[in-house]
């Protein structure tokens, strides 16, 4: 990398080199940002000093991490969703901010005063249950996942934040159903939530090269065209949703017309409706309330 005076200057020559790459020059400055524990505020207090040995090497360290695709995530170990710091590790997809609205959706349509059972179905990072947790104590918590080490560092990030969630291992709602657990002990959820693996393998090629290669592959991809997944939920939801009871899922851009017609075969008392994310493209698909008439 060389010898450099400041901050400035040897972020301004790791930022240049990750650009030639085709990578993020601003993940430099980045991630040295997150390790030093600065705001922007302190970079520009910081930015035009000496920048000591050490510093220079870890910022040497990290530009051969991003040059590899390594996501910066990946190398500070957390991200930021709705507010909160979560950890992510290898077992874990990185928190999307599309995901975000997800919240958002589940947050206005949740009775905001109610007691209501709320489970998270692929939780990863625990990032969609632990964020309902804290904005919504009253709500009673679950996070399903297929993966020991996710729900390991779910549970880290529900201890952290100091979230009440209920973890459970399992495949979809497949832990609530009978005769997996005792008749009594069957839970009926108010909401249905989830952001599941839904990216087709035919879309592996064009998937970007952090994602293909540090991501982990359970987390993102799914049979039948990316549909498997909801057609499992489809098939688990009947059983355990209360009939006032709501199901919003994240879909990708291209799947609004198949996932909502899934779900509508399944609850064909109710409406299906197709939400679109700021960016305007198709995001969610939201299964409402069975209709008081039938």
């Amino acid at each position: 990398m060389g010898l450099f005076k400041t901050y400035l200057q040897a972020v301004r020559a790791s930022s240049t080199r990750l650009e030639q790459s085709g990578r993020d020059g601003y993940d430099a400055q980045f991630v040295l940002m997150e390790r030093k524990g600065w705001s922007k505020t302190d970079w520009v207090l910081h930015m035009n000093l000496p920048i000591p040995a050490a510093d220079l090497t870890q910022l040497e360290e990290d530009e051969e991490a991003l040059l590899k695709a390594v996501p910066p995530q990946y190398l500070i170990g957390s991200a930021e969703f709705f507010g909160h710091r979560f950890k992510v590790s290898s077992d874990t997809l990185i928190p999307r901010p599309e995901t975000e609205e997800l919240v958002a959706l589940v947050l206005k349509e949740g009775a905001e005063n109610l007691p209501l059972n709320v489970v998270d179905i692929g939780t990863g990072t625990g990032a969609i249950a632990i964020s309902l947790a804290l904005a919504r104590p009253q709500w009673k918590l679950w996070s399903v996942d297929i993966s020991i080490g996710a729900l390991t560092v779910a549970k880290e990030n529900a201890n952290a934040l100091g979230a009440e969630v209920n973890f459970e291992l399992g495949d979809t709602l497949l832990p609530f159903e009978e005769p997996r657990r005792e008749k009594e002990d069957v839970e009926k959820f108010d909401i249905i939530v989830s952001n599941p693996p839904y990216i087709s393998k035919d879309e592996w090629e064009v998937m970007d090269e952090s994602v293909r290669k540090y991501e982990p592959e359970t987390a993102l991809f799914a049979e039948e065209n990316g549909l498997a997944i909801y057609k499992k939920i489809a098939e688990t939801a009947p059983k355990v949703l209360k009939k006032t009871g709501l199901l919003m899922v994240e879909i990708g851009y291209l799947q609004g017309t198949a996932v909502k017609e899934i779900f509508e075969q399944t609850f064909p008392t109710r409406t299906v409706e197709i939400i679109k994310d700021m960016s305007g493209l198709e995001r969610m698909v939201y299964v409402h309330a069975e209709s008081e008439t039938n």
